[in-house]
């Protein structure tokens, strides 16, 4: 009986490696949302490091994270260093690309919890009296990770987080605040 779970077990984690190898060599992950608001002050929101802590979800991962803006004060240049819990791991952010009011270029580099280069995103299309906002990842899936995504939806995770970021985005381009407005008469 011993012998014939071993095997099972072994089969098992074999298909799980060999189902792994066929996943895709990268990854990309996007989520856009329509903020009432004018490209020129949502961009002011992603250009600048210092304002981050007021919608970056990842914020929020670690009330004791250390933090280091440096470079350009914004734009091009411009980085910001973290380093913090097991959820907010650690690492480096440098904006590589600064279009006005219509795109930026984020090269991220994580160390911890584990070494990994990425690229982010975030497009400001005018629509209307407002901006479509989109922000996008994407990178190389080693083999590790490839392991890693057939057991967690990497889209699902990630996309849920850009989700939360664009929405406080929203509110803040739209209300000033990451807080949900008050209803007049409430």
């Amino acid at each position: 009986m011993f012998k014939f779970i071993a095997i099972a077990v072994v089969v098992l984690i074999a298909a799980i490696l060999i189902f792994a190898a066929t996943r895709p060599d990268t990854f990309r992950v996007e989520r856009r949302v329509h903020i009432q608001a004018p490209p020129e002050q949502v961009f002011a929101q992603i250009n600048d490091f210092h304002r981050w802590q007021a919608w970056s979800p990842y914020e929020k991962l670690d009330p004791q994270m250390q933090r280091e803006i440096g470079g350009a004060a914004q734009g091009i240049g411009a980085t910001y260093r973290w380093d913090g819990n097991n959820k907010a791991g650690a690492g480096r952010m440098e904006i590589v690309k600064s279009v006005p009011s219509s795109r930026i270029e984020v090269q991220l580099d994580f160390s911890r919890p584990m070494q990994a280069r990425s690229s982010a995103q975030f497009t400001i299309v005018p629509q209307g009296n407002g901006s479509e906002v989109t922000w996008s990842m994407n990178g190389d899936m080693p083999y590790v990770s490839k392991v890693f995504s057939v057991f967690v939806n990497m889209d699902r995770m990630i996309g849920k987080a850009f989700e939360e970021g664009l929405g406080n985005l929203k509110q803040l381009s739209e209300h000033g605040s990451t807080a949900t407005p008050r209803l007049e008469g409430a």
